[in-house]
């Protein structure tokens, strides 16, 4: 009997041995990771568990599984080609030659249309208040409440006199293209002696000059550019055309120049400035025209220009409507 037992227990082990293991599988948990050079990895940690042959994936024996996918590009987007098509809705005559320059202080985007050299006319009067300040800053000084009564009505009421004596005080052009060599103004060369007005600019440079009035990455003090910034606000009533006209509402800071050439009876029409848009963005916006036969025909310009170079950023950029001068100035700088 008990050799009987014995034999059915030595059975029963020989059969447990050779009976199946429940389904069991690994299961994998994936860690997914991209590599440098684009290429996405997955690798599984095993552990126990009862899973579906189904959600069971398929590995390599070292437990990775690699696979290479395109990498995904983010489309680029061409400012200067959206510039140049909004700027066809301005359309120069005879003479005209028209620059603009925008970079969007939101988006850090900027583009620039046209690279001609111009007269700077009057919007110099902002690069001679610059270098001034940026002398008395590295001579650590304040300006005399001369220079400031200068800088005042240079500024906001476009004078000529107050523009000419601070043009001596800042040593001519000698003072003026030293100061732009810091400023990172690589076009811009000063006027011969009191020939102030016929430094040769472009608007690219302009929208540097205006970066370090406006920037945050300036070699002015912040207390140098917010006085600035302060008589840019406050051009006088019959001078508030230019860059403005793509401003929502009063939302603008600005400096224009005027001068017709004696050479050829033709007008230079510039202007210069930060203007807050429709679509609520900031924008720096520079726009030099030469050729004009009148005054009042070169503001036009420039401010369908100017139109046209924010719109180029907005919300739907490339469309552009042509503007009409929107006030009118006195015939002379």
């Amino acid at each position: 009997m008990e050799s009987s037992r014995a034999a059915r227990r030595n059975h029963r082990a020989r059969s447990s041995r050779r009976r199946p293991l429940p389904y069991i599988a690994l299961a994998a948990v994936a860690v997914v990771g991209v590599t440098a050079g684009g290429t996405v990895y997955v690798k599984a940690h095993a552990h126990s568990g009862v899973v579906s042959s189904a959600a069971a994936p398929s590995a390599s024996a070292s437990g990775s599984r690699e696979a290479t996918v395109e990498p995904v590009t983010q489309p680029t987007v061409d400012y200067d080609a959206l510039l140049a098509k909004a700027m066809k809705s301005v359309t120069p005559t005879g003479d005209q030659k028209v620059s603009v320059a925008v970079l969007d202080l939101t988006s850090g985007e900027s583009a620039t249309y046209g690279g001609t050299a111009f007269d700077t006319a009057s919007i110099v009067k902002v690069d001679i208040l610059a270098t001034l300040l940026l002398q008395a800053q590295d001579a650590g000084r304040q300006l005399t409440a001369t220079e400031k009564s200068y800088a005042t009505t240079m500024i906001e009421n476009s004078d000529n006199d107050s523009a000419s004596a601070l043009w001596r005080i800042i040593g001519k052009a000698g003072g003026l293209d030293a100061a732009n060599k810091t400023l990172g103004l690589s076009g811009t060369t000063g006027g011969d002696d009191m020939l102030w007005g016929l430094t040769q600019t472009t608007a690219a440079d302009q929208l540097t000059l205006l970066q370090q009035v406006f920037g945050d990455d300036s070699k002015l003090s912040s207390a140098s550019q917010s006085y600035i910034q302060g008589l840019m606000k406050q051009i006088e009533a019959d001078q508030q055309w230019g860059v403005s006209a793509a401003a929502d509402g009063s939302k603008w800071a600005l400096k224009n120049g005027w001068l017709a050439r004696s050479t050829t009876g033709l007008w230079d029409v510039n202007s210069i400035g930060r203007v807050t848009g429709e679509d609520g963005d900031t924008y720096l916006v520079a726009v030099l025209s030469k050729g004009s036969t009148t005054q009042t025909k070169g503001i036009s310009l420039i401010e369908a220009a100017a139109k046209a170079g924010v719109a180029a950023f907005g919300k739907n950029g490339g469309s552009s409507t042509t503007a009409s001068a929107s006030a009118s100035a006195s015939a002379s700088d």
